[in-house]
């Protein structure tokens, strides 16, 4: 036996209980792993709700990536062994002390990382770089604008930007958060609670507005940062945070020449799975140098895994959550 996380209703975190259950030995292809740490990332709560485009039936368990050590290997598994320190990709069933996944969804945990960092690496990390170079076609030398720069994938886009060249303007709510930004690697910050975004962008650039806009954020400041985009410019819809999902004069769109780009990292690396590998090889290198790491601003008990999910909803988080079991 072994404790997860169970949603028991699509009502939020509070639905969340822990719950005993059965072990399960691998099968062929597959992994056991002792999960030591675990993502919280956004999906997570808005699949408590069943507002994600992954519905699932209660009872579930939420989670999507895990790092641990592999405690048992299944038939034909050959390229792992008990022992080794991994990353574990799930769609859901991470919020829990172990987890049986295929061969397939293991990466090995980079050697500068700890558990928690491994474990809140992959969706934010995947879900940037997928935005910023294979959808956006981000260039050496471009500007780009991150709107939710301090929130997990918009710190990771902070990084990532800077690693492709790109001047980096970072948005954020407070200037305690946004300094973290800095930290890593934003050119320039506009708190947007204390300017005027548009004025205060174009003062930054001289007028001459961003290459790139990633959004994870929609509402308004989605809508004011289509002012912003130059000739051929690109806005990247990542997702809804604000709880808002924006909306666009076409005719702004075309007289402007601008492209709004859908993001979904996810469904990408199912489409395409050789340029989902060219990604996660170039993630792991930044990681294994340096480049990359992720900023953990808590980690919680899994046991208050609800309180880590209200920590996202109320945006009292700067880069990433885990949990410990």
């Amino acid at each position: 036996m072994y404790r997860a996380m169970r949603c028991t209703a699509l009502t939020g975190p509070a639905a969340l209980s822990l719950e005993q259950v059965e072990e399960a030995a691998p099968g062929p292809g597959e992994v056991r792993v002792q999960v030591r740490a675990i993502g919280v990332n956004y999906p997570d709560l808005l699949m408590t709700r069943g507002a994600y485009q992954l519905r699932l039936e209660p009872p579930f368990t939420p989670g999507m990536e895990v790092a641990g050590e592999i405690a048992e290997t299944g038939p034909g598994v050959q390229d792992w062994s008990p022992g080794d320190r991994v990353i574990a990709l799930l769609r859901h069933g991470g919020y829990a002390e172990q987890v049986v996944v295929p061969e397939d969804a293991l990466i090995p945990l980079p050697t500068p990382f700890g558990f928690d960092e491994g474990a809140t690496f992959h969706v934010a990390t995947r879900t940037a770089y997928h935005a910023l170079v294979d959808r956006g076609r981000l260039q050496s030398g471009e500007t780009l604008l991150v709107l939710g720069s301090t929130g997990g994938v918009g710190l990771t886009a902070v990084e990532i930007g800077r690693l492709q060249g790109a001047r980096v303007i970072a948005v954020g709510s407070s200037d305690e958060r946004l300094a973290v930004a800095r930290q890593r690697g934003a050119d320039a910050v506009v708190n947007y609670r204390e300017q005027d975004l548009v004025d205060a962008v174009k003062s930054v650039t001289d007028g001459a507005g961003v290459d790139v806009v990633y959004d994870p954020i929609g509402g308004e400041l989605s809508r004011a940062s289509t002012r912003l985009l130059r000739w051929s410019g690109r806005l990247l819809v990542v997702g809804f945070a604000s709880g808002e999902i924006a909306d666009y004069p076409a005719n702004h769109a075309l007289l402007k020449g601008y492209s709004i780009v859908g993001v979904r990292a996810g469904e990408g690396a199912r489409r395409d799975p050789a340029q989902a590998q060219r990604g996660r090889e170039a993630m792991l290198a930044w990681a294994e140098q340096g480049h990359l790491r992720p900023h953990i601003c808590r980690a919680y008990p899994l046991g208050q895994a609800a309180d880590a999910l209200r920590s996202l909803e109320s945006r009292g988080v700067v880069g990433r959550v885990a949990l410990r079991p």
